[in-house]
């Protein structure tokens, strides 16, 4: 296995903007970074999860993958467009209850983010499988790939931190680019 290959996959992959991400800036730029990491903690848990999945059933979702996918991508881009409709919604100057912050919505959201679900389903049989079928070398992979998107997901909640007052000086058109990203994600499914 070409570990330079996998780790930059992996790395581009898990770190570049996707639905995931883009909720987590949002939340930490609109809740603060405790709300983000509960939904980051959620998140990775499920992407973790997805990997041993994808790990143990890899031979049963190549037999249905056309049929996933396509499930997959409507729900996924009804998800997404749903998310962007909320973060285009939200207004960080109103104090309210918000769901997106917590563990369980990281959790599910994953379950129906087409990006963690390819990426799932592809990263193991191309780099790690070909070359080690052991049980632990492939737990040891899931926990390597898990562990970069959980260091992914906590960069985006820094970034939102770091950069909350900037962000809040245009927390509207902040709002708004990040639900046209959110949105062009969903399109891009279809594409």
């Amino acid at each position: 296995m070409n570990i330079t290959s996998f780790l930059m996959y992996c790395i581009v992959i898990t770190f570049t903007p996707g639905p995931t991400n883009i909720v987590i800036l949002s939340t930490s730029h609109n809740l603060g970074a405790k709300k983000a990491m509960n939904f980051t903690y959620g998140a990775t848990m499920a992407f973790g999860l997805l990997l041993a999945v994808s790990a143990m059933l890899n031979a049963a979702l190549m037999t249905i993958v056309p049929k996933l996918l396509l499930v997959m991508q409507i729900l996924g881009s009804g998800y997404m467009l749903y998310l962007a409709y909320q973060i285009y919604r939200m207004d960080a100057s109103k104090p309210s209850v918000q769901q997106t912050g917590t563990f369980m919505s990281g959790f599910l959201m994953q379950f129906l983010n087409p990006k963690v679900i390819l990426f799932t389903m592809t990263v193991l049989p191309s780099f790690v499988l070909p070359h080690y079928i052991s049980t632990s070398a492939v737990t040891v992979s899931v926990i390597m790939i898990t562990i970069i998107g959980f260091m992914a997901f906590t960069t985006w909640v820094l970034f939102g931190t770091i950069f909350k007052r900037m962000l809040g000086k245009y927390n509207k058109a902040v709002n708004v680019l990040m639900a046209l990203f959110l949105a062009y994600s969903a399109i891009m499914l279809w594409i």
